[in-house]
């Protein structure tokens, strides 16, 4: 063997020790992602936590499905920010606690539900599974909590309502005239819908950049925008007329907070308002009339450098002071995640892209394995905490650093 040989042997086995320490390094095995392929696919049975549905998801999507479905705004810093922000708060628990009893169940404007875990609007299911909302329905109503149906779904708002007898809310993007969007709210509290959750923070079509490259014109790829079978045929409005800067406004581009009242009058059902960010804007909803708000930044998909939602829940809730229903989503893909919500007060949470994940990866028992992977750390966290039920969390709980 000649010197150069030996030098290159050498080398080679320096490179492999590194790697073998570097392998068993805790720092990396931490940070190593699961991978899966084509070839090599987990079953159901196989996913230990929410994370793990995303890339079965994705491998299973035709690329502009998937990017849909996970892409943000611009730099995806928001969407970024809403994972990180969670990484602020540590869980101080209780010790000598008796939980071998727990009640995660909660209440929300009359409706008993188990969990306090909601189903956010999200647009086009079909998009990831043919079942689309119905299996979506169907899951959320296995888990015994509510689904938000959104106003641009894959299938007619009236035959989701029709999937299962559970309690459902209706998310209201009011992007034709005053006479057209009366009669799709009356049409969606007719077909059985318990509150209309009206979505104030899209005024504009959003840059997002993966839709973009995919040569997706709309927020919707592939998508028709059959919400109701029942609905007057849209017409232009002002708001969607040629913009000097070549936006793409909706009409809430032309609203005042006038328009909750109009909302509540044309609903009758509880009225909440999803998309703030401020105190001062949680105050005027609840002075307009509001019966509740969603702490929102569309996870992420609209403005980008929008602070997380769980950073800014707080003054939220300083400012409603208990006077009416607070939600909140965006990032939300732990029980402990959620735990730290509801102990600084907000009554419950929605999670929108965990359950597409579920969807698109496995369909319907994808959707009920995330509720139930949720549902049993929120517990788990909440036991650990010394915690027994919903309503005895407390903002000493949960502290920020």
């Amino acid at each position: 063997m000649t010197h150069a040989d030996r030098r290159h042997l050498s080398r080679r086995r320096a490179l492999r020790s590194l790697a073998g320490f570097l392998a068993a390094s805790p720092l990396v095995q931490a940070q190593r992602e699961i991978v899966y392929t084509p070839d090599r696919m987990p079953t159901l049975d196989d996913i230990v936590n929410v994370f793990e549905m995303e890339p079965v998801c994705r491998l299973r999507l035709p690329k502009q499905n998937y990017d849909f479905i996970a892409g943000g705004v611009d730099n995806e810093w928001t969407m970024k920010r809403n994972r990180d922000a969670f990484d602020r708060f540590t869980i101080h628990p209780r010790m000598l606690v008796n939980t071998m009893k727990m009640d995660l169940s909660t209440t929300l404007f009359g409706t008993k539900i188990g969990m306090p875990v909601l189903v956010a609007p999200t647009a086009g299911h079909q998009l990831a599974h043919p079942d689309g909302e119905e299996a979506t329905a169907k899951a959320a109503a296995a888990s015994k909590t509510i689904m938000c149906v959104s106003s641009v779904a894959s299938l007619p708002f009236e035959k989701i309502a029709q999937a299962t007898d559970a309690p459902k809310w209706w998310q209201l993007y009011p992007r034709e005239d005053d006479e057209s969007t009366e009669a799709r709210v009356r049409a969606a509290v007719a077909a059985g819908y318990k509150a209309v959750i009206l979505t104030v923070d899209a005024p504009y079509n959003s840059h997002r950049e993966r839709l973009l490259r995919n040569r997706e014109a709309g927020q919707v790829p592939g998508q028709g925008a059959a919400t109701t079978t029942s609905a007057p045929r849209r017409r232009r409005g002002a708001a969607e007329t040629a913009h000097p800067y070549r936006l793409q406004p909706a009409l809430v581009a032309a609203w005042d907070w006038t328009y909750v009242k109009r909302v509540k009058d044309w609903a009758k059902v509880p009225v909440l308002v999803k998309g703030l960010l401020t105190a001062e804007d949680a105050g005027l909803a609840k002075e307009h009339g509001a019966d509740g708000i969603v702490v929102s930044n569309h996870g992420g998909r609209y403005l980008d450098y929008a602070p997380s939602t769980i950073e800014v829940l707080p003054e939220i809730l300083k400012e409603v002071n208990g006077r009416m229903p607070v939600l909140i989503d965006s990032g939300f893909r732990r029980g402990t995640d959620i735990l730290k919500a509801l102990a600084l007060g907000a009554n419950a949470v929605l999670v929108g892209r965990p359950p597409l994940w579920g969807l698109g990866a496995f369909g319907q028992a994808g959707v009920e394995k995330v509720l139930q992977m949720l549902e049993s750390e929120l517990a788990l966290a909440m036991g650990l905490a010394g915690q027994t039920t919903i309503q005895g969390l407390r903002p000493s709980l949960v502290r920020l650093h």
